[in-house]
């Protein structure tokens, strides 16, 4: 695939990145002479400076023969207006972009992202994104990370084993006799800085994180089974004002016994924020602020949530509201190096920005019929969601003698609507749904497993 990404920023690196070791034509396009020598050094791909919605630099970037362009810059209006010089200059069959301010995304506008008026296939909002996200850990207290699958019928929960969990130092094999009727499997292990798809004789240690593909159903239990249930935040602050925690604010006003406040600098987007939201108290002040923060009742706080657009602020912020006595704190941290310090410093979770807006771009990339993908560990590992063809290694096959699984690991099988639970002997039908952890070097042999033939279109 020929793939022409406009910003070479976080966001684009990240894309480049991933797509580059698939054997993918990549070209990344940036106004910055610096971010193009550092991404073509890092990376295998071309590099073009120049604007990108410019037509004769998306023309010298090779966007005649483009199959797609993905427009991540940081400005909304380069980004829709690359995406329609591609479509109305040079016919590119795929059209992606990021956009960010919410006066472009409301339902009332959607007609302006059609074929006649401005065609982008594909839109992706980060704060969106990431606000969702926020709030899938919010319902589901205890993991650190919640992703739906199928529709949402599997979910998939990342948990921190801890010295009181009951299947430590077991098989993952024997984990399903010792509980028959819970629909859980661990498709992956973090043991210190590495992810993998365990074997079945593969044990789980003190310290490791597991990932686990569950029925939604289930979800509740598993928690109890492993120890990280804990009762939902009533009590949050959140720390900024600006798209992520506006959307996240406006969202828990619909929540019935939640008590939300709002600590935000800058005096404008206080005001907005006041505006927008009915039942949220809104402080304008320094989240660096003792004082600030007590009087947004941090020190009774179930939950604080981090969420500036300042790494820094984040991660000090929320060491301040644990010392003054908050719970929980969750802090958005855009640098990898800084996300380490996660630990030390005593804040609970952390969200990546970066890889929420990377899987949402992914799952429109991946070769054949792969329907849904999420990034583990900056690219470590994938959990795909992929359709059984006639054309698939699976189809018609007992999973036990359908090929060989090195580096993957299926966590769930949705045939006719029903979860099943993925055993050796069940045979794959054509349309069934498989959701299923790859390490990186897996990710080819993934695309082969949902390839499709020509004659399927």
């Amino acid at each position: 695939m020929k793939v022409i990404i406009c910003g070479a920023g976080r966001v684009g690196h990240g894309i480049a990145t991933r797509l580059s070791v698939e054997n993918n034509t990549v070209t990344v396009v940036d106004l910055a002479p610096d971010l193009i020598r550092n991404i073509t050094t890092e990376l295998d791909v071309r590099g073009v400076v120049g604007h990108g919605a410019y037509p004769d630099v998306l023309k010298a970037a090779g966007v005649e023969t483009a199959d797609m362009v993905i427009a991540v810059t940081h400005s909304d209006e380069v980004n829709m207006v690359a995406c329609q010089v591609a479509h109305s200059l040079f016919n590119v069959p795929t059209k992606v972009a990021r956009i960010r301010s919410q006066s472009y995304l409301g339902n009332e506008w959607n007609d302006l992202y059609s074929r006649a008026n401005m065609p982008i296939d594909i839109i992706i909002s980060p704060e969106v994104e990431i606000g969702k996200s926020i709030l899938r850990r919010l319902n589901t207290p205890g993991a650190f990370n919640v992703v739906p699958f199928a529709e949402g019928r599997v979910k998939l929960l990342a948990l921190e084993i801890e010295e009181d969990c009951p299947i430590i130092n077991m098989p993952i094999r024997q984990i399903p006799d010792l509980f028959p009727d819970l629909h859980a499997k661990i498709v992956g292990v973090r043991r210190e800085s590495r992810i993998f798809a365990p074997s079945p004789d593969d044990p789980l240690y003190v310290g490791d994180s597991a990932y686990f593909i569950v029925r939604t159903e289930d979800a509740t239990r598993l928690l109890d089974i492993i120890g990280n249930n804990t009762d939902r935040a009533r009590h949050i602050v959140i720390i900024g004002g600006g798209n992520i925690g506006a959307y996240v604010a406006n969202e828990l006003e619909d929540v019935s016994g939640i008590r939300t406040r709002i600590i935000e600098q800058n005096k404008k987007k206080a005001e907005r924020a006041a505006v927008n939201l009915k039942q949220t108290v809104i402080l304008n002040g320094d989240a660096m602020n003792a004082e600030i923060q007590e009087e947004a009742g941090v020190q009774n706080a179930e939950l604080v949530l981090c969420l500036t657009n300042d790494d820094k602020t984040n991660i000090l912020a929320g060491v301040l509201a644990k010392k003054l006595g908050a719970k929980n704190t969750i802090s958005l941290i855009n640098e990898v190096s800084m996300q380490d310090l996660q630990s030390e410093l005593g804040i609970d979770m952390v969200i990546d920005p970066r890889a929420t807006t990377v899987s949402s771009i992914l799952r429109h990339v991946r070769r054949g019929r792969i329907l849904d993908v999420y990034t583990l560990m900056d690219g470590s590992a994938e959990v795909i969601e992929g359709e059984v063809l006639e054309s698939s290694p699976l189809a018609g096959k007992r999973l036990d003698e359908a090929g060989d699984f090195e580096g993957i690991s299926i966590g769930a099988i949705i045939s006719d609507g029903k979860v099943i639970y993925p055993t050796g002997s069940y045979v794959a039908k054509v349309g069934d749904h498989v959701v299923l952890l790859a390490e990186k070097s897996s990710l080819r042999d993934v695309e082969q497993l949902f390839r499709v033939n020509l004659d399927y279109f």
